[in-house]
C-alpha cells in the first residue's frame, strides 16, 4: 500500500529547508564580509598589548597619517601647513590601506602613489660634495628632489607626469613566453623651465608598510655581517650597505628603508615624505623645499611655523608606523621554499633575524646589489650607485595582492605587473638565479610563486 504524501507537511518542510539554507548562505555571506574586513584592515591595525596610553598615542599617529592636510593659515590649525607645492595631502594617498603605491589610478592618469625623483650629476665642486654629505645627491636646480604635481593657490605646480611602456619577450627554455614592459617617463606642462642639462630621472613608487617597526631593532652589527664588498668569499654576490647622513642624529647611519636603503630609521623616511610629498616643515626638514627660481613657492613659505609637523606629530606618527600589527603567514609551499633557496634567492633576500623574544622572517639583507643595466636608473643616493637597490623584504606580498586588488605593480618603479616578471627582471648579481629560475620545470617555478606569496 502506497503512503499517502502529506503534501502540506512536504511544503512546510521545503519552506523550512529554504529557510534553513537561506540562513546558512546569509550567515556565510557574513562570515565572508567579515573575512574579507579582517583582510582589507590587516596592515592598519595595532600590534597586541599596547596600553590604554600607548594605544591613545597610537590613535593619534593615525589620525595625523590619515586626516588630510589644509593650507595655512586655517581654523584647522592641527593640520594646515600643506605646501606651498605638494603632491599628497594626506599620507593614504599613497599608502592605500597601508600598502604599497600604483602607477596608475585611471588609464593613463599616474597615481599620486607614484612620484619622481630627480638629481643630476656631481660637478666636484665644495657645494656638491657638501650635499652628497649630507642627502646624499645633487637636486635638480629648478625643481629640486621631487615633481610636486600640485600647489597651493597662487603657486604653480611643478609637472605632470606621464608614463609609457615599450615592451620585450623574455622566453623560457621551454618555450614559455612572458612580455615585460620598459617604463618611460616624460614630464609635461612644466611650470619652471626646462629641466637642468642631464638630469636623471628616476620613478619610486610607495613601499607597503608592513613590519616597520620590527624591522628597526634589527642591529647595524646583523645587517653588516652580510656584507661582502668584493666578494671575497666569491659567490658572485657582493652586498654592501649604504651609509647615511642623519638629520636626528647627526652622524652617518646604516640605511636600511627605500628603494636604495637612503634613510636610516622611519622617523626619518615619515619627515622625508612630510616635506616631499606633503610639503611639510618638521624638526629634520626645517626649509621648504623652494628653488630659487620658484619665487611664488618662497612668498607664500614667508612668515610661517617653523616646524608645521611638530615633533610630537612627528613622533605619534612614527608612534602609530613602528607599532601597527605584522599580520601572520602560514608556509604551506615547502618545497618552493626549498627552491628558493637552491636557486640562491636566499643569498640576498636573507630569510630570518632573531630579535630579543621573537625571530622575524623579512626575507631581505637590506643592503644594496648591482641589479644590472636594464633596472638601472643611473641616480647615486649616498653609497648607491645607479645601478644598485636595496633587496627588499618580501614578506606578506600576498596579502598585500589581496588587499589591494587593483594594484599588480611591483619593483621600485611598479613596472612589473605580478612577481614573475620581478624576477624576470633581475639582473647582475642576481643574474645566476634568475636563469637557475628559468630552467626549472613550469611546476616548479609555480611552487617558488606559490611560496611568495605566502611569506
Amino acid at each position: 500500500m502506497r503512503r499517502k504524501l502529506n503534501y502540506k507537511r512536504l511544503v512546510a518542510l521545503s519552506i523550512s529547508t529554504l529557510a534553513i539554507i537561506l540562513m546558512a548562505r546569509v550567515f556565510a555571506n557574513s562570515l565572508e564580509s567579515l573575512s574579507i574586513h579582517a583582510l582589507n584592515q590587516s596592515f592598519t591595525q595595532a600590534k597586541s598589548g599596547l596600553s590604554n596610553d600607548e594605544m591613545d598615542e597610537f590613535i593619534l599617529g593615525k589620525s595625523f597619517f590619515r586626516i588630510p592636510w589644509v593650507q595655512a593659515p586655517s581654523a584647522t590649525t592641527a593640520r594646515d601647513g600643506l605646501g606651498p607645492l605638494f603632491s599628497a595631502n594626506t599620507c593614504v594617498n599613497c599608502h592605500t590601506k597601508n600598502g604599497r603605491g600604483k602607477v596608475f589610478k585611471a588609464k593613463n592618469i599616474v597615481d599620486r602613489s607614484h612620484v619622481i625623483r630627480l638629481s643630476v650629476p656631481s660637478n666636484g665642486t665644495d657645494e656638491h660634495q657638501r650635499m652628497i654629505a649630507k642627502i646624499g645627491f645633487i637636486p635638480e636646480p629648478n625643481y629640486g628632489a621631487q615633481i610636486s604635481i600640485n600647489g597651493v593657490l597662487g603657486v604653480p605646480f611643478e609637472a605632470k607626469p606621464s608614463v609609457y611602456y615599450s615592451t620585450k619577450d623574455v622566453h623560457y627554455p621551454d618555450g614559455f613566453i612572458v612580455t615585460l614592459q620598459q617604463p618611460i617617463i616624460k614630464l609635461k606642462n612644466l611650470g619652471y623651465g626646462d629641466l637642468y642639462p642631464n638630469t636623471i630621472v628616476s620613478a619610486r613608487i610607495a613601499p607597503a608598510l608592513v613590519g616597520l617597526g620590527l624591522l628597526e631593532q634589527i642591529t647595524d652589527a646583523q645587517i653588516l655581517a652580510n656584507e661582502d664588498i668584493n666578494d671575497i668569499n666569491h659567490d658572485g654576490i657582493s652586498g654592501k650597505a649604504n651609509r647615511v647622513w642623519s638629520n636626528q642624529t647627526k652622524q652617518m647611519e646604516v640605511g636600511r628603508y627605500t628603494w636604495k636603503a637612503s634613510t636610516p630609521t622611519v622617523k626619518h623616511q615619515s619627515a622625508n615624505a612630510a616635506i616631499n610629498d606633503i610639503g611639510l616643515t618638521n624638526p629634520i626638514h626645517e626649509h621648504q623645499s623652494c628653488t630659487p627660481i620658484q619665487v611664488e613657492c618662497i612668498n607664500v613659505s614667508e612668515g610661517f611655523d617653523k616646524h608645521e609637523l611638530t615633533a610630537q606629530r612627528l613622533n605619534a606618527m612614527n608612534y602609530y608606523l613602528t607599532h601597527l600589527k605584522l599580520p601572520k603567514s602560514i608556509i604551506t609551499e615547502h618545497q618552493g621554499k626549498r627552491l628558493f633557496s637552491e636557486i640562491g634567492c636566499s643569498q640576498c633576500h636573507v630569510p630570518s633575524y632573531s630579535l630579543p623574544g621573537t625571530t622575524i622572517y623579512p626575507y631581505s639583507d637590506f643592503l644594496l646589489h648591482d641589479m644590472g643595466g636594464d633596472l638601472a636608473d643611473g641616480r647615486s643616493e649616498f653609497d648607491a650607485l645607479g645601478n644598485e637597490w636595496r633587496t627588499p623584504p618580501l614578506w606578506r606580498l600576498g596579502r598585500a595582492a589581496l588587499i589591494l586588488k587593483d594594484n599588480k605593480n611591483f619593483l621600485h618603479d611598479g613596472r612589473a605587473r605580478n612577481l614573475e616578471q620581478a624576477i624576470l627582471w633581475h639582473g647582475g648579481e642576481a643574474d645566476k638565479s634568475k636563469t637557475l629560475f628559468m630552467n626549472l620545470p613550469i611546476s616548479s617555478r609555480g611552487k617558488i610563486l606559490q611560496f611568495l606569496n605566502e611569506i
